[in-house]
């Protein structure tokens, strides 16, 4: 084999990007497996290459038989080492029977004087090496390729490509062209509803790349939320430059979406520049996704607020919150119920998804019967808990205190509302007296009309203690006393 030659196999390392000397040492090898195949070969050999002339020589290895075999100890242990792991690996039981032969002989730490070398480059053995460099070259370079290949997708896993669709295969599994590797889109990953065309363009997001014989095998998703967080990079500079950041995304595929967005800087709407001038940018990001609806909600560090906004387009009136549990008590005008809750609770779904709370929507009717029922329906035992858990005090607003009572309490830990307990009011001091009159009235005109009259009873006026008595008229003067009367 000439020096060109060698200087062409390097120029393919260069060109192909493969380590350097990978491709000589693929070639020693191969020629290595050669010899040992003709008639009265060496046990032991090394096949070498002559940096002056370029050609390939085998030099056999003899070695004191005390230092064989404990090198042969050595190799069989590497052996039955690495078939145990292949076995752990694929679970399939390995070939235990192994040769001296097919062992491979570490001897670099022997000392050289204990080494025997002698020259047995067979005649012909040119005409071999040039025939095995071709197939060992054409084959080391596919493998590099596939390593380079399988390297290079393995680090964009989670990042979106766009790819041409190439033709449904099997069980509906979409195949696409990505330029250098043809990826499948698995009928599980597809949207329902969508229809991919042949020579259609797509984006999609890379979930798992394989390694297999004939190269990586990528597959996609048009179901990954992390779609909509790219194309909303691609559409939207504010996020790109991050002046605006996707807190959370929440999905259902082909349906609806609903994303979280806030923003660092101080003037830059962050909902605004997601929707563009006129809609413009969320327009294109439906475009792709083949108009599945978006909300775009601001994020809020109050989970109060951000439940509320997640809740959107419907309109919340309270919000109450349990942290340990992580649950949202969310109270709607009538009107609002179905809208919040979304066709089969879709809105619902999605909003417990982005804010991470479990959410209970009910009606203003819903939460005031199951408040009143608390209160009046058999549990409304002094120091019982109150069905929502709020403080039952009443503020100088005529409002109700939002804020939680205590364990054991009606009242929560504001010492005004705890002066309360047992003072059989529930009105703060500045609380609107007479709305404070007009219930009580209310209340005291109901028992009386459940008040039943005892048979036999003689049903007078009842005269209040504090009612006042009427004074007699005066007699005008000149008029007696009896006329008066009469009169």
């Amino acid at each position: 084999m000439s020096q060109e030659i060698i200087e062409a196999v390097r120029e393919i390392e260069r060109d192909k990007g493969i380590e350097e000397g990978a491709l000589v040492s693929a070639l020693e090898d191969a020629l290595l497996a050669a010899y040992k195949k003709t008639p009265g070969a060496s046990r032991h050999a090394t096949v070498e290459m002559d940096d002056h002339t370029g050609d390939f020589r085998v030099f056999s290895v003899e070695l004191p038989p005390d230092i064989e075999e404990r090198l042969l100890d050595d190799a069989r242990e590497r052996k039955l080492e690495e078939l145990e792991r292949l076995e752990e690996e694929t679970g399939e039981r390995q070939h235990t029977l192994i040769s001296d032969d097919d062992l491979d002989i570490d001897w670099s730490d022997v000392p050289e004087q204990d080494v025997k070398r002698e020259d047995v480059t067979p005649e012909g053995f040119g005409r071999i090496a040039a025939q095995t460099a071709k197939q060992v070259i054409l084959q080391r370079i596919r493998e590099e390729e596939r390593r380079m290949m399988y390297d290079e997708y393995i680090d964009r896993v989670t990042e979106v490509v766009t790819g041409i669709v190439q033709q449904a295969g099997d069980r509906n599994n979409v195949l696409v062209d990505l330029g250098k590797v043809e990826a499948l889109l698995p009928r599980s990953e597809q949207v329902d509803g969508e229809r991919y065309e042949q020579g259609s363009r797509i984006k999609a997001v890379i979930t798992e790349v394989r390694s297999g014989t004939k190269g990586p095998q990528v597959i996609l998703s048009r179901r990954d939320p992390e779609l909509i967080k790219t194309l909303f990079e691609l559409e939207v500079p504010e996020i790109a430059d991050g002046l605006v950041d996707i807190r959370g995304v929440a999905r259902e595929p082909g349906y609806r979406s609903k994303i979280a967005v806030e923003s660092h800087a101080q003037g830059v709407d962050p909902v605004g520049a997601c929707v563009g001038p006129r809609g413009s940018r969320v327009r294109m990001v439906v475009s792709e996704l083949r108009g599945e609806k978006i909300d775009i909600i601001p994020w809020n560090p109050e989970p109060a607020r951000f439940v509320a906004k997640a809740l959107s387009p419907a309109r919340v009136r309270e919000v109450y919150l349990d942290d340990e549990a992580r649950e949202a008590t969310v109270v709607v005008p009538d009107d609002q119920l179905a809208l919040a809750i979304g066709k089969e609770g879709m809105n619902a779904r999605l909003a417990a998804r982005l804010t991470g709370w479990k959410i209970d929507i009910q009606s203003d009717t819903e939460f005031a019967q199951a408040e009143a029922d608390a209160a009046f329906g058999g549990g409304g035992e002094e120091g019982s808990e109150d069905y929502s858990g709020r403080c039952a005090a009443i503020l100088a607003n005529g409002k109700r205190c939002p804020n939680a009572a205590l364990p054991s309490s009606r009242f929560c830990g504001v010492p005004a509302h705890q002066a309360l307990e047992g003072s059989g009011s529930d009105y703060v001091a500045g609380a609107p007296p007479a709305q404070a009159e007009a219930e009580e009235a209310e209340t005291q005109d109901e028992l009386a009309d459940d008040a039943e009259v005892t048979p036999g009873a003689t049903e007078e006026p009842l005269v209040s203690p504090e009612a006042e008595v009427a004074e007699p008229e005066e007699v005008p003067a000149g008029i007696p006393v009896e006329q008066a009367e009469e009169e």
